[in-house]
C-alpha cells in the first residue's frame, strides 16, 4: 500500500514545465485526458459553427484566434484538430522564414501535415481527401479507376473543366498517389520540392512548384477539389517568429494578403485560423491594410479561465497519481487546495498557464519530508527552493531533442530558406558578429545564403545551404554563387550539402568543382545529428518568441533564451557549428571523404548512448525535482535514452552519490521505496 504522501516525494512533478508547450498539433501528442471540456468550450462551439458554414456552402472564412500570452490558444488549436478531424482535414502552419516565400511556405506546411495519419484512421489524411473524391452514383473514383492514369485525369478534367491550374500534370500526380512506390515523390512534388530530372519523368511532369503563383495555383487546386469531400483547415500560429518588415516589426501584411488573395480569387473550402498573441496584435494591426482586416469574418479572444476551470485542470493532473494511493486522497486535487486559488487569484480569475505553474510551485512544497527523515535535513537541499533554470533548461532541451529526433529523420524535410533560418538562429544565439542575410545576388536563392564574420578569420564568411536535388537549380545557384564571388561579396565561401553534386558532364557540377574543391571555399557535408541541434533550437526560438515558452517558474523571451543556451554550451556538440569554427574563431575544414549518401546513411545507425549525456539528464531531473523516487528516476531515464541499459543508469546514480551531488536516503529499504534528493 502506498500513501498520497509517499507518491508524491517519488513521482515527478504533474505540473512539470516540460509539458506546458503543445507546439504543431501534428508533432505534439495532446493527452486527452488532461483537457478539461468547459475551457473555451463556448469558443470551440463558434469555430464549429464556422467550420459547418465552410463545409455547407464551400466559401473560405477566416478567423482571428486572439489570447494573452499562456491562454491556452495553441492548445485549443490542438484540441480542435482532435474534436472535428472526422469533419476537416487540418494543417498546422508555423512561422515562415521569408515573405516573399509565404505561399511555399503554407503549402509545403499544408501537405505535409495532410501526409499525417489522424487518430482512428489507418491512411494519411492526403489519401482520405484521395478517396474522398466520388464519381457518380457513388461508386469510388479511386477504386474504380486506378491504374487507368489517362482516364483518371480524363474524368477529373471533365468533372472540373475551369479552374484547376494545370490540369494534366496536377491530375496525373493525384493518380500516382494511389501508387506506393510513387507515392513519396508525388507528395515531395506537391510540397514544392525541387525534385531531379528522373523523380520528374517518373511523375511525368515538366517541373517543380518553384514560385509562389505556382504554388498559390495548387493550394487553389486542393481548395477546388476538397469541395467533394471536406473543407481545409489552415492554422496559422507562432506569429512572433516571423520575417521582418523594413520598419522592424513582424511582417503580418505578408499573411493577410495571402488572405485577402484567397478570398479574392475565391480559393475555396478553407477554414483559416489566424492566432496570435494579444498584445502582439494590439502592436501590429494599424500596419495592416483596413481592406485585408476587412476579410477577417470573425474574431474571437480567449477569455481567462474561473476557478473551477482552474480546479477541474489540477485535478486532470493529479489524477494518475491519485489512482495508485491508497487511502484515497481527500479532495481530487491534494494535496493542493481551492484556498490556494483563492489566495493567489483573488479576482477569481486565470490564465491556465499560471494554474499549472502555481501548480508545480504548490506541489514541490509538499515534498517535504515526513519529521521521520528530519536527521537528513543537514544534508539534502532545500525542496522548496527556487528550481534551478539551467538545470530545468537542459531537462527541456533533452525532451525538445528527443521529440525532433523521432519528428526529422531527412535533410530535405525542410527547405532550403529555412534551414538557413535555423542556421542563422543558432549563429545569433552564440553571438556571432555581423550576421547579414541573403548573401547572393540572385532573387531566386538570396534567401538560401547568409554571412558573417569570425574573430580569428579575415574577411566576410558566405554560407549556402541548399537539399534541392534538381541539378538544374543547382546549376543556376552555382551561377550565382560564382557572381557573388566576382562581386567580393564574401571572402570565403561555403556550401552545405549532403544531396548530389551531379557529375562532370553537369555545367552546375563543373562550376562547383572550381569553386568548392580548392582553397579557401569548400563545401561541407551535413549530418543529421546538426539538424537535430537546430531545429530544436529552432522550436525552442518560435515558443520564446510567442511569450509560450516556460523554464521552471520562468517564462524565457528570446534574449534571455540565447542566454540560457551559452551558458549550458548545448550548441557547442552541434557537429556543423564546430566545423564552421563558432566556437574556435575559424573554420575547421576537414577533407571530404565519401559519398552524401555514405555520409547520411552512416549517420542514420543507432549509436550507443552516450554516458555523460545520461549522467547530466540524471543531474537535471534530480535539480528540476529536488527529490523524487530512485526507481521513478531510472526509469525516465531509460525512457529518455531508450539504447540505455539499467546498470547504467544504476552505476551513474551511484557516480554522483560518490560525488555528492546526489543523496540515496535510506539506501537499505528496498529500491522502490527509495527516494533521491540533492545534496547541499
Amino acid at each position: 500500500m502506498t500513501t498520497i504522501y509517499e507518491l508524491i516525494q517519488q513521482q515527478i512533478n504533474p505540473f512539470d514545465s516540460t509539458t506546458f508547450r503543445p507546439g504543431n498539433f501534428w508533432q505534439e501528442q495532446q493527452d486527452q485526458s488532461l483537457t478539461v471540456a468547459s475551457i473555451h468550450q463556448d469558443v470551440v462551439g463558434e469555430i464549429a459553427s464556422l467550420l459547418h458554414q465552410v463545409a455547407k456552402d464551400n466559401r473560405t472564412r477566416t478567423l482571428l484566434l486572439a489570447g494573452d500570452s499562456g491562454a491556452g490558444k495553441s492548445y485549443l488549436l490542438g484540441r480542435l484538430k482532435q474534436q472535428f478531424n472526422s469533419k476537416a482535414f487540418f494543417s498546422y502552419i508555423g512561422p515562415w522564414p521569408e515573405s516573399d516565400y509565404i505561399w511555399r511556405h503554407t503549402l509545403r506546411n499544408t501537405v505535409d501535415s495532410l501526409m499525417y495519419i489522424p487518430a482512428g484512421q489507418t491512411q494519411s489524411q492526403l489519401l482520405l481527401w484521395l478517396h474522398g473524391l466520388e464519381a457518380d452514383r457513388g461508386q469510388s473514383l479511386i477504386k474504380k479507376l486506378i491504374g487507368e492514369r489517362q482516364f483518371f485525369i480524363r474524368h477529373l478534367k471533365n468533372a472540373y473543366p475551369s479552374g484547376i491550374y494545370n490540369p494534366n500534370e496536377f491530375f496525373g500526380v493525384l493518380h500516382d498517389l494511389t501508387n506506393p512506390e510513387l507515392y513519396p515523390i508525388a507528395c515531395e512534388w506537391l510540397k514544392g520540392d525541387h525534385l531531379d530530372t528522373a523523380n520528374l519523368k517518373a511523375l511525368r511532369v515538366k517541373h517543380p512548384i518553384d514560385s509562389e503563383t505556382a504554388a498559390r495555383q495548387i493550394l487553389s487546386n486542393l481548395g477546388r477539389i476538397a469541395a467533394a469531400t471536406q473543407p481545409i483547415v489552415l492554422c496559422f500560429d507562432n506569429l512572433d517568429n516571423i520575417d521582418r518588415a523594413l520598419d522592424g516589426f513582424i511582417n503580418l501584411q505578408a499573411l493577410f494578403n495571402l488572405n485577402s488573395i484567397i478570398h479574392n480569387q475565391k480559393l475555396n473550402n478553407f477554414l483559416i485560423i489566424i492566432s496570435i498573441v494579444t498584445n502582439t496584435w494590439k502592436q501590429n494591426y494599424k500596419r495592416v491594410q483596413a481592406a485585408d482586416i476587412a476579410r477577417i469574418d470573425a474574431e474571437i479572444r480567449l477569455q481567462p479561465i474561473n476557478l473551477d476551470q482552474a480546479e477541474a485542470l489540477w485535478a486532470s493532473r493529479l489524477h494518475p497519481i491519485h489512482q495508485k494511493a491508497e487511502p484515497k486522497p481527500p479532495t481530487p486535487i491534494y494535496p493542493l487546495s481551492r484556498h490556494h486559488l483563492e489566495a493567489q487569484f483573488p479576482g477569481g480569475k486565470t490564465r491556465p498557464r499560471y494554474t499549472l505553474m502555481l501548480g508545480r510551485k504548490l506541489f514541490q512544497e509538499a515534498k517535504n519530508l515526513s519529521p521521520d527523515d528530519a536527521i537528513y535535513t543537514d544534508i539534502y537541499a532545500d525542496v522548496t527552493a527556487a528550481p534551478d533554470p539551467l538545470a530545468a533548461f537542459e531537462l527541456l532541451w533533452s525532451q525538445e531533442y528527443k521529440k525532433t529526433q523521432t519528428k526529422v529523420d531527412r535533410l530535405r524535410q525542410f527547405s532550403a530558406p529555412e534551414l538557413v533560418q535555423m542556421l542563422r538562429e543558432a549563429l545569433e544565439s552564440l553571438q556571432v558578429i555581423g550576421i547579414q542575410t541573403k548573401l547572393l545576388p540572385s532573387p531566386k536563392y538570396a534567401s538560401y545564403s547568409l554571412s558573417y564574420h569570425l574573430p580569428a578569420q579575415l574577411g566576410r564568411i558566405g554560407v549556402i545551404w541548399t537539399e534541392d536535388p534538381n541539378l538544374v537549380g543547382f546549376f543556376h545557384l552555382m551561377k550565382a554563387c560564382e557572381k557573388s564571388l566576382q562581386l567580393n561579396l564574401c571572402q570565403t565561401l561555403y556550401l552545405i550539402r549532403g544531396e548530389s553534386l551531379g557529375t562532370h558532364k553537369n555545367q552546375g557540377n563543373k562550376i562547383y568543382s572550381d569553386i568548392f574543391t580548392g582553397y579557401p571555399h569548400r563545401h561541407i557535408i551535413p549530418d543529421m545529428t546538426s539538424l537535430h541541434y537546430l531545429a530544436t533550437y529552432h522550436n525552442l526560438v518560435n515558443a520564446a518568441c510567442a511569450g509560450e515558452l516556460v523554464v521552471a517558474d520562468q517564462t524565457p523571451n528570446l534574449k534571455q533564451l540565447q542566454e540560457l543556451i551559452r551558458q549550458s554550451k548545448l550548441l557547442e556538440s552541434c557537429p556543423i557549428l564546430d566545423t564552421l569554427g563558432i566556437f574556435t574563431g575559424y573554420t575547421r575544414i576537414i577533407g571530404v571523404s565519401g559519398t552524401p549518401q555514405k555520409q547520411l546513411a552512416a549517420d542514420r545507425e543507432v549509436k550507443k548512448p552516450e554516458l555523460k549525456q545520461i549522467k547530466d539528464y540524471l543531474l537535471a531531473l534530480v535539480k528540476t525535482q529536488k527529490m523524487m523516487g530512485r526507481y521513478i528516476l531510472t526509469q525516465h531515464t531509460l525512457d529518455q535514452f531508450p539504447d540505455a541499459h539499467e546498470y547504467q543508469i544504476n552505476e551513474l546514480i551511484f557516480q554522483l552519490c560518490h560525488e555528492r551531488q546526489i543523496l540515496i536516503i535510506d539506501d537499505t529499504a528496498p529500491v522502490e521505496s527509495q527516494l533521491v534528493c540533492m545534496v547541499k
